[in-house]
């Protein structure tokens, strides 16, 4: 799996994907071989890191490995909510996706062609994915085509509630609204005053919307996280810090 590690020199750099086997289920591993002299392990979004130094052979890479496995079972049995993350969602013909209050019946068809495509009627996704590529690329595709199809369909929504707030607290000037999926946060405020949500924030409540859609418009006002920034957001939702709260806790549950 990874017999040519201790080859490697101290000017090389190298990230070995491979798969760890717990309790039945496999798992994402991204070995790291750096500049470091200890080990390290961790749990990510997507993958368990196993961090190990230039040198090492792979007597001691397997016996890392097995370590490796021993501490994400141990982690796994203290925080089994950790184990979600690495569940990936499957889509089959005539699923229904629930985003919020609205269901969507999705409609799967194979078609002999090298793209795929996607359109929404009404309340129907129809997708087609090409039959001439691996499983793998199918499930990603679904997931590009449903939340790029379910962030049109909610954006006429988001826009008219970014607009209520804006006319009733803010009085500022938007040049554009949008949203993307998007992991990295909940949404955005751009210099050039467009705001940016996650495709993921349509699965939240409402009122936790309504939070992120605040925050964003008082970015308009002050571009940073100042007291001031903060005193803004608490004027107008004073219970703030419970959707942060909810974010915090429910965030990873929400995907596609």
């Amino acid at each position: 799996m990874a017999s040519n590690f201790y080859k490697l020199q101290p000017s090389d750099s190298l990230k070995h994907k491979t798969q760890i086997e717990i309790d039945g289920k496999k798992y994402p591993l991204d070995i790291w071989v750096e500049r470091r002299r200890d080990i390290r392990f961790s749990i990510a979004r997507k993958s368990i890191n196993l961090r190990v130094p230039y040198g090492i052979d792979q007597k001691q890479l397997n016996e890392q490995i097995e370590h490796t496995v021993q501490w994400v079972k141990n982690i796994f049995s203290e925080k089994p909510h950790l184990m979600e993350r690495f569940q990936i969602k499957s889509y089959a013909d005539g699923d229904v996706i629930q985003v919020g209050k609205r269901s969507y019946t999705l409609h799967i068809s194979h078609i002999n062609k090298t793209n795929h495509s996607a359109k929404i009627i009404g309340q129907d996704i129809y997708l087609k994915l090409s039959a001439n590529t691996t499983s793998d690329n199918h499930h990603k595709a679904t997931k590009k085509l449903i939340s790029r199809l379910v962030a049109h369909d909610f954006l006429p929504e988001i826009a008219r509630r970014v607009d209520e707030f804006n006319d009733q607290y803010f009085k500022e000037e938007i040049n554009k609204i949008s949203i993307k999926y998007n992991l990295s946060n909940w949404g955005s405020c751009s210099s050039k005053r467009n705001l940016n949500f996650s495709s993921r924030l349509l699965f939240a409540p409402d009122d936790v919307i309504n939070y992120v859609i605040i925050h964003e418009l008082a970015h308009l006002k002050e571009a940073n996280h100042s007291p001031k920034f903060w005193a803004v957001v608490a004027g107008i939702m004073p219970d703030y810090k419970e959707k942060e709260a909810w974010l915090k806790l429910h965030g990873k549950e929400l995907d596609f």
